[in-house]
């Protein structure tokens, strides 16, 4: 990729985009980080042959913008960068949760490209999930470029509404937490069925793993998954029962629209002008 891409925040995500960027043949000299931070400038400058600097407006002389500050300081960052003279007209590619490309374009100056992005923590190891959207303003070739960066940190999908990025939040953005406290679960159960900590922790992140990658490879979706190792009368069955009883579908259905309804409550929230 030749195109000259700019981070605004050094952060963990912005740091794990950057890795995947220059891995799959990205040149570092065609990528700049803006972090304001000196010991996140220090620790960036050791890890990565790419320019760092401390003013974010001198980013935007690069072809990519991609916003990766927290979304409390997103408003003050986009406010700032909309002061300072554009010629090169970036694509800003938003990886904020909550943050809506209305908002992020108002604060910018209104006519430019935006795409808004909803990625989970596993990007941090490569292995991310990430649904994008585009504004009206941004072209195929700048949707091809965002849908390339994202793609260093794991799987892409886009959606032609970005109401829909509030599901995805609900699903995959906040899914991780998900999995980890049924993990949680099942780990403190085997202890107090008589494993030790260590043996509990082994077997279920490998079955956790070993599902994922039966799921991932599969033609039969869960539902076909789950009936095929279920055996009637056996053990399998009497703890799915024990599922069914306590109504874990609806369980789960209540969970997501919590973390659904916080979405958009946020974006509320942090769209308000400061």
């Amino acid at each position: 990729m030749s195109t000259r891409i700019a981070f605004i925040g050094g952060g963990n995500m912005a740091t794990s985009l950057v890795g995947g960027l220059i891995a799959a043949g990205t040149m570092p000299a065609s990528i700049s980080i803006a972090e304001p931070d000196a010991g996140r400038r220090t620790q960036l400058t050791k890890k990565f042959d790419v320019a760092i600097t401390e003013n974010n407006p001198e980013t935007l002389l690069h072809d990519v913008v991609v916003l990766s500050v927290k979304p409390q300081l997103m408003q003050t960052v986009c406010r700032q960068l909309a002061e300072s003279a554009n010629v090169q007209n970036p694509l800003y590619v938003s990886i904020a949760a909550g943050i809506r490309t209305t908002d992020i374009a108002r604060w910018l100056g209104d006519d430019v490209a935006v795409v808004r992005c909803m990625p989970n923590t596993p990007a941090l190891i490569q292995c991310g999930a990430t649904a994008l959207y585009a504004n009206n303003t941004v072209s195929e070739a700048q949707q091809h470029l965002a849908d390339e960066i994202l793609r260093a940190a794991g799987i892409t999908t886009w959606v032609a509404d970005e109401d829909l990025l509030d599901v995805v939040t609900a699903l995959s953005g906040s899914g991780p937490a998900y999995f980890f406290l049924l993990m949680e679960a099942m780990q403190e159960t085997a202890v107090k069925l008589g494993l030790d900590k260590e043996t509990a922790a082994s077997l279920t992140l490998q079955t956790a793993l070993g599902a994922a990658r039966m799921a991932n490879e599969s033609e039969l979706d869960a539902q076909a998954l789950r009936a095929h190792v279920t055996s009637k009368g056996g053990t399998t069955a009497a703890a799915i029962s024990s599922f069914e009883h306590d109504d874990f579908h609806n369980k789960v259905s209540k969970a997501l629209h919590a973390a659904y309804n916080r979405s958009r409550e946020l974006a509320d929230e942090l769209g308000k002008d400061i």
